[in-house]
This record gives C-alpha cells, structure tokens and sequence, in this order.
C-alpha cells in the first residue's frame, strides 16, 4: 500500500491476534476499495468506496447490519439493512454535505447493471455514511460530483492507500490529520481460518485524550492546537467471511465502540458514530425462488474470537489513518498536523 509508515511500522503492536498478509480489510477475499481525491487549496476533500465482493452484489446480496454508537449523521441507507439484514450496495464514504450527490450516483451505477431496478423489480437501497470535513474542506462548496463517485468506484482494489486519501482527505482526528485506516485479524477456529478486517473514517476526538497502545501521548502534544468540543465523527466498516448471521454481525459491529474509545475517545454527544458489518460467507440470492434456503451460522461458543478481532482491527485502523496521513493545510489556512511528526512519543523500535 502507497502510504505513510502505519502504526506497526513504529514498533507498536495493537493486541494479540495474528494480521492477514495486507493488514486490511481486502484481505478479505473480494473486498475491494477506491478512492477520489480532490485536494486544491480550499477544497480538501473525496470519496471512498468498499465493493463487497467482485460481482453483482444487487442479484448476490450479503448478510449485513449496522450499529449507531452516537446518532449525530446523515448517513443514507441504514434503516433498510437493520429491517432488511442485507446488503445490496456499494459502501460509499464521503463528507456530509455529499450524502445526497453520491447517493445519486451509487443508485445510478446500480441501473447501469441491473436494467431491471425500478421496474420489473424493487428499488435499490444506497449505502453513504458521511463526516464533517467542514475545518479543512470548503464544505459549502459541493465540490464532489458524480463523477468523482465513479472513479472511486473505478479505481476499486485489494491495494489502496491510507490516510489523507479519498474522503478521508480533509477529515481531522484528535485535533490532528485523519482519514481513511485499515487493519485485519486473522481466527483460527477447530482447523478453519477466517478473516476479519476494519476499514475506518476517523474524524473524531480531543487531543488531550489520544492514546496510542494503551500510552497517553495527547497531553504531551496539545500545545500544537487548542482542546475543543468532541464534535467529530468515524464511520467504520467492517467486512468477514466468517458465516455470521445479521444478529450475529449486529453484535461484532457493536464491538467497534472498544477499538474506538481504546485511542481515547469518550463519544461525544456531537459525534456521529457509524458501524457497519457483512459477511461474503452467507449471500441472498435477489431471484431465489426456492421455499427456504440454507444459512450457514457461526459457532457462538467462538464469538469472542470475533469479537476480540473487531476491537484491535478498529484500533489498529484508527491510528494506521492518522500516522499515514500527510499534514495538510486546507480553506482559510487551517491545518492538522500528521500524528506521524510525533511518533517519538510512542517509537518502540
């Protein structure tokens, strides 16, 4: 991946399980993710995408469902997968004030495919979750276009960038850069491997909280911008191909809130908390016509394993967002400096 250093690169290892070979959420097999980045002097900001799998994920659904943590968003989507348990979309990440022009494009790619959308057949559910890049990004300006989704969709692949990249480009996270970060898990269960991995937009945190590995390192660094209200936000994604039922997904998404408060964040009452989960294991046919159909569900004597892989991959990703992302100055001269200008402050080799 054509990043900056990622948290492990300095020596710091986030919890005990084994990492998949990429260290992020396209190790799970085909998950993909793009990026568009728009990046000219005021204008700091993009879009992202996670294709779920590599085909036609509106005929393949798959088994999905989401958390809300704190509900301060506008994420387009969320209430058909908690009625519905399935996925049917691309996950497009973006900033708030493009939910609508990417929801527009996203249901729009899904015509392209499927002739059949709103008319022989239902409606398509799109899936945008959002956060405010308002500090750095000229927010007022609806600077992402359709076009912009489409690249970002384009550009879809097992290896993609981290940090100051995609929607992630203007995001702020604990008072310095965030962005877009990603980590996996490998589960050895009974001779069976699985994987899980995380991909988050961070955009959350005061600095005088920010732990890296359990280190309280944000006092030692506040000098660089003033504390402030917790008005961010962090969306995350979680994808598997553990065989999990949507109750079950329902339950590793809500693990998500471990990996986020264990780099120091208390949740503020402004912050929009997002968690989403599916699995490539179990998928709903759009035209089954059969009665019932097989699902296949994890063993929950094994679900902490899922549990305790949700939680470090969520960490891990959060700190690999802000020590790949560059410094970047964006409208009015704000800025937000790189956590990585401060690693001698949690370098362990």
């Amino acid at each position: 991946m054509e990043s900056g250093k990622r948290i492990a690169d300095y020596g710091v290892t986030i919890g005990i399980m084994p990492r998949g070979p990429r260290n992020a959420i396209t190790d799970v097999e085909g998950v993909r993710v793009g990026h568009c980045t728009l990046s000219d002097g005021p204008v700091q900001t993009g879009v992202t995408a996670v294709l779920p799998h590599g085909g036609n994920i509106f005929r393949e659904k798959l088994l999905a469902a989401g958390h809300v943590i704190n509900g301060f968003g506008k994420s387009a989507g969320l209430i058909q997968i908690d009625e519905m348990g399935t996925l049917e979309t691309p996950i497009l990440l973006t900033n708030t004030f493009s939910v609508g022009t990417a929801s527009e494009a996203l249901v729009r790619y899904m015509l392209g495919d499927n002739p059949d959308i709103g008319r022989e057949t239902g409606t398509v559910n799109p899936v945008v979750c959002e956060c405010n890049d308002g500090y750095l990004n000229d927010i007022r300006g609806f600077h992402v276009r359709e076009e912009h989704v489409l690249q970002a969709i384009a550009s879809a692949s097992a290896e993609f960038r981290e940090g100051a990249v995609g929607a992630g480009r203007g995001m702020s996270c604990y008072q310095l850069k965030g962005g877009i970060g990603t980590a996996s898990r490998i589960l050895e269960v009974e001779g069976s491997s699985f994987t899980l991995g995380a991909l988050v937009l961070s955009n959350f945190g005061q600095m005088e909280d920010l732990r890296v590995d359990g280190r309280h390192i944000g006092p030692s660094i506040m000098e660089t911008d003033p504390p402030g209200d917790e008005q961010g936000s962090v969306i995350v994604v979680i994808a598997t191909d553990i065989p999990l039922t949507e109750r079950q997904l329902g339950r590793v998404a809500r693990r998500a809130t471990v990996g986020i408060t264990r780099t120091g964040a208390f949740i503020g009452s402004g912050s929009g908390e997002i968690a989403l989960a599916f699995t490539t294991a179990n998928r709903v046919l759009h035209d089954e016509t059969a009665p019932a159909v097989p699902l296949a569900m994890f063993n929950e004597n094994n679900i902490n394993l899922a549990f305790r892989a949700a939680a470090e991959s969520v960490e891990e990703a959060v700190l690999n967002s802000m020590t790949c992302a560059e410094s970047v100055t964006g409208r009015d001269g704000n800025y937000r400096l790189s956590l990585a200008g401060f690693s001698g402050l949690f370098a362990r080799g």
